[in-house]
């Protein structure tokens, strides 16, 4: 079998393998780091998280968490018309801005804030009737 350096042709060649423990001493601590790659740009990435939990869109998932910690009795007459503040909010900001999610939040805030109060009124009103 002929060797690398027998060779007619003018290819280039790999340089010969060097055995990596021949050397008593290996030294790589003045080796250069190796070159990062850079950063892909995002251009529009993320878009299936933005969906479920709309980040972008603050007032909507404001909207909805005050909506639901409003079924708390008393809480519900605070957080009640926060929600549908904050809900009416979102959805202006996704008519406006139609890559911010959240349409779903906003409207849930909206219904639980227009039911958050009703019902603890209801609920109160209930309570004290049969005592």
């Amino acid at each position: 079998m002929p060797r690398d350096d027998d060779r007619d042709d003018d290819r280039p060649r790999r340089p010969a393998r060097q055995d990596r423990y021949a050397d008593d001493e290996i030294d790589d601590a003045d080796d250069p780091r190796p070159a990062r790659r850079p950063a892909r740009p995002r251009d529009g990435g993320g878009e299936g998280f933005a969906t479920v939990v709309p980040y972008r869109n603050g007032p909507a998932l404001a909207a909805y968490y005050c909506g639901v910690f409003g079924l708390i009795p008393i809480v519900g007459f605070v957080l009640g018309p926060i929600a549908l503040i904050l809900g009416i909010i979102g959805l202006v900001k996704k008519k406006n801005n139609p890559k911010v999610h959240g349409t779903g939040h906003a409207i849930a805030g909206i219904i639980l804030g227009i039911i958050d109060v009703p019902l603890w009124i209801v609920l109160f009103y209930l309570l004290l009737k049969t005592t």
